[in-house]
């Protein structure tokens, strides 16, 4: 799918692609991270270089209303203390271990 879709946007004259990178795609089991298959993004950053594009990777870990439950993954909500998209201790420790296996 993202090979035909990429060429396209290069063929339609982009520079620039850009995705979300859903913390609950990669993380759907709290410490059991997933990188393959639709959410390979080293695949996906390869492929767009190929094609001669950049790419703008959109690292939550919140990814707004476009997904659902804002892209965080179900196990969040059951983390002791947590505060969604605050200054609050228990998310910032969560947010940081999505943000360091994503880099």
């Amino acid at each position: 799918m993202w090979p035909g879709l990429i060429q396209k946007a290069k063929d339609g004259g982009l520079d620039v692609i850009q995705t979300y990178v859903f913390w609950n795609g990669h993380e759907p089991v709290k410490g059991q991270y997933y990188f393959s298959d639709r959410y390979d993004l080293v695949r996906f950053v390869k492929l767009a270089k190929q094609a001669g594009l950049y790419v703008h990777l959109r690292i939550g870990p919140y990814v707004c209303a476009e997904w659902n439950f804002g892209g965080f993954p179900v196990w969040l909500k059951y983390v002791p203390g947590i505060s969604f998209r605050t200054d609050n201790g228990p998310f910032k420790v969560t947010s940081h271990s999505h943000r360091t296996k994503t880099f």
